[in-house]
């Protein structure tokens, strides 16, 4: 296929494998996020695939061509880190074009290349401040122009946006994914924040122990999670352990034991339905989210209507709410 291809890839270090026969695909304009916990291999598959680290086993290609023999710098990707580690004596515009020459731009166009990827992520302007006026936003704003500047064919982030503080981090990643898109740029995204991947991707791939264990669109990944670990990388809460017969508080979930996925947006509050009791209140995001139990098992649910600590309610469960885990 066009664009990025991982088949088999290993990696290791000191006899220790860390990656384990990966296999990924990156079609052109796509934008694929790695998920995942800290260790788990998000950053070395991306060093892999620039050519950063050396593979044990497997191959990256572009376009049907093996990478194995091209160095770093003559690959095409852009990388952009979470320590973007500016140059502290070159202003904006010496930090932005700073990659311009290795990719063969007449010097008489710089400035306008410059110029135009300032203007796409938003610093039209600030091409002669120095980077040590710049708030942190603004920082990462111009390593992702240096990044972007070269019109790289894949453009890798690892961890990006992960020093800044929430508000700010919420507000670039949504300019991001509007600026990829209108770039038609193929992307691959590192993070462990699971938020932030279900704004950005295109698909999502969830990693665990230095393999790749669930990957699709967001809402496939979200409706069917397949694992315990997805379950949690991606933010369900709703994990319940089941007894040998299928059972618990909520009733005879599946045939046998083992711990399922209680989809906590497939749950309600209805009268006349399961007996169950409020244990907590919060307010997130704009919405009221109810803790619930019923018997032992305690699950978690949005809700359009208010209630107290301690009030006895009804909770249903939607047909499709129960999904099975690790082959539960």
């Amino acid at each position: 296929m066009s664009g990025l291809v991982v088949a088999g890839v290993s990696v290791g270090f000191d006899g220790i494998r860390v990656l384990d026969g990966i296999d990924l695909a990156v079609a052109s304009g796509e934008v694929v996020v790695l998920l995942g916990p800290s260790g788990c291999g998000k950053t070395t598959l991306l060093r892999a695939v620039a050519g950063l680290e050396p593979l044990t086993a497997g191959l990256v290609s572009w376009d049907g061509e093996d990478l194995a023999a091209i160095p770093p710098h003559e690959r095409g990707f852009g990388l952009m880190f979470q320590d973007h580690a500016l140059f502290p004596h070159r202003d904006v515009a010496g930090n932005v074009g700073f990659g311009l020459r290795m990719v063969g731009l007449p010097e008489v166009r710089h400035n306008e290349r410059i110029g135009n990827v300032l203007e796409m992520v938003g610093l039209a302007g600030f091409g002669p401040r120095s980077v040590a006026t710049l708030s942190g936003g603004e920082a990462q704003r111009v390593a992702l122009a240096r990044s972007l500047a070269p019109a790289p064919r894949l453009l890798m982030l690892d961890e990006p946006l992960g020093a800044l503080d929430r508000s700010l981090r919420d507000r670039l990643v949504d300019e991001l994914g509007v600026l990829l898109r209108r770039l038609g740029q193929a992307a691959v995204h590192v993070t462990h924040d699971h938020d932030e991947a279900f704004t950005l991707a295109d698909r999502i791939a969830v990693m665990a122990d230095g393999r790749i264990e669930r990957i699709g669109t967001p809402s496939e990944v979200w409706a069917d999670p397949r694992t315990v670990a997805v379950a949690r990388s991606i933010g369900h809460r709703n994990l319940v352990e089941l007894d040998a017969g299928g059972s618990c508080a909520l009733g005879r979930l599946a045939t046998g034991p083992g711990t399922v996925l209680v989809r906590g947006d497939r749950l309600t509050l209805l009268e006349g339905a399961l007996p169950a009791r409020v244990t907590g209140v919060a307010f997130r995001n704009g919405r009221t989210e109810a803790t619930v139990a019923v018997g032992d098992v305690e699950v978690h649910l949005f809700i359009d209507r208010p209630v107290d600590r301690g009030e006895a309610v009804g909770l249903h469960l939607a047909a499709d709410a129960v999904v099975g885990l690790d082959g539960a």
